[in-house]
């Protein structure tokens, strides 16, 4: 995938909080020891699934240091580095300490609705003084706007330092034709578990993955089985998947994920206002829908 590096199976790390809020660190290095033990090829670190909206510049950092000190360089990093503001977003960049991550994953700013050449500045002004390869992110279910095709190729070609998009519109027509389209060596990542078989039997790279957090080796499994061609297996999997993707997100997320996750003695069902616990009658859903997946 030329510039690239981040192809196959990613994980978008959850947080941890202890139920006083604070950070759990501890489990945090034993999700991370879960990952690499059961094949993840790169870590998504303080993304959306990591609640990094809630958490404050001291807490990102350290949550960012002590993930690249528990990795070890055995996978790659990509860090979530994003804000709707570009001048503060350009600071951030320059005072943030980057050490051991490959990448940085860079949102479409949130809530400015900005037009696509207020996207093109922003993110213009973000290359000019990241320290790391930047990967775009598009979703406008969170954000408001969404970032077109045309728009991306403008950026893909203007820097090498843009390495790929993680594409989580849903789109799956602007999807395509962004496969189609974009140079080689820039990657296009799924941002939906649930689009994972079509994107990447469409050539996208991989996926930056939710489920992947309780069920890194079945999920993981799949996408690896996809990149050797073999799609009936993969296939199969997906099938045994796809009616859990839904049940992840019906009331928010990470809250989905963390309410399997807890049940399963991986972490405390514990989340940062606004984001809350599903109800419990999701949370019977949840149990009972991944009752017949292995870890």
């Amino acid at each position: 995938m030329g510039n690239n590096i981040f192809n196959g199976y990613g994980v978008a790390l959850v947080t941890p909080f202890l139920e006083n809020g604070d950070v759990d660190y501890a489990t945090l290095g034993n999700l991370v020891d879960f990952q690499i033990n059961n094949g993840v090829d790169f870590i998504c670190a303080l993304g959306t699934t990591a609640e990094t909206p809630t958490l404050d510049d001291y807490e990102y950092q350290g949550i960012l240091s002590y993930i690249v000190k528990q990795v070890n360089g055995r996978v790659p990093i990509i860090a979530g580095c994003s804000d709707n503001c570009t001048q503060r977003l350009v600071r951030k960049l320059k005072d943030i300490d980057f050490s051991g991550v490959s990448a940085i994953l860079s949102c479409v700013p949130s809530y400015n609705k900005p037009s696509q050449e207020g996207l093109y500045q922003h993110f213009m002004k973000v290359v000019e003084v990241s320290p790391l390869p930047i990967v775009l992110y598009n979703v406008p279910g969170r954000t408001g706007v969404n970032m077109v095709v045309q728009t991306v190729l403008r950026l893909s070609k203007s820097s090498d330092k843009f390495v790929a998009i993680k594409e989580a519109s849903g789109n799956v027509q602007q999807i395509i034709e962004l496969l189609k389209t974009v140079p080689s060596g820039f990657g296009v990542i799924s941002g939906d578990d649930s689009l994972t078989m079509q994107l990447m039997e469409s050539g996208a790279a991989g996926i930056i993955s939710v489920i992947g957090n309780v069920l890194p080796k079945t999920f993981g499994d799949m996408v690896h089985l996809i990149q050797k061609g073999n799609f009936s297996e993969a296939e199969s999997i997906h099938k045994r998947l796809e009616p859990l993707y839904g049940l992840l997100f019906k009331e928010g997320s990470p809250s989905g994920v963390k309410a399997i996750m807890s049940q399963r003695g991986m972490l405390m069902n514990t989340l940062r206002l606004p984001m809350t616990k599903v109800s419990d009658d999701l949370y019977n859903q949840i149990v009972i829908g991944f009752g017949g997946i292995e870890k």
